[in-house]
């Protein structure tokens, strides 16, 4: 899932990920347009979603 979040917040949401041991693997596209990916299981999707709505990061998902 790709997302482009603004740059100054990526090291954060890697940090809160590596919290959450096994949910996901944050893995940086471009730094400077701040596009992420995230792997996940897909049976943790759902709890994944939840802890990205909560953290409200101006997220936009964009194609893959």
């Amino acid at each position: 899932m790709r997302f482009q979040i603004p740059t100054e917040r990526i090291h954060f949401l890697k940090f809160i990920l590596e919290g959450y041991d096994g949910l996901a693997v944050l893995t940086t596209i471009d730094q400077t347009a701040g596009i992420v990916e995230l792997y996940f299981p897909l049976e943790v999707q759902e709890e994944l979603n939840l802890l990205l709505t909560h953290l409200d990061l101006a997220m936009t998902q964009t194609l893959p």
